[in-house]
């Protein structure tokens, strides 16, 4: 459970903006989303594994 101290005379909707924003790293959206359907592990293998070559493409040519 989330829990945002609303601080004295704090904007309601600052708080609700911290409160997305906390909610957002949770990562709880992202986990509910990949659970509507079944992944066999060789495709999520697969996937994580095309993620991070892209990811390492783009810090070497950020380094040229």
């Amino acid at each position: 459970m989330l829990i945002i101290p609303i601080k004295e005379g704090e904007n309601i909707d600052r708080a609700l903006k911290r409160f997305k924003r906390k909610f957002d790293r949770t990562g709880t959206m992202r986990q509910l989303r990949s659970r509507q359907q079944f992944n066999k592990p060789s495709v999520v293998k697969r996937a994580q594994i095309q993620k991070a070559a892209y990811i390492q493409g783009l810090r070497d040519q950020e380094d040229q």
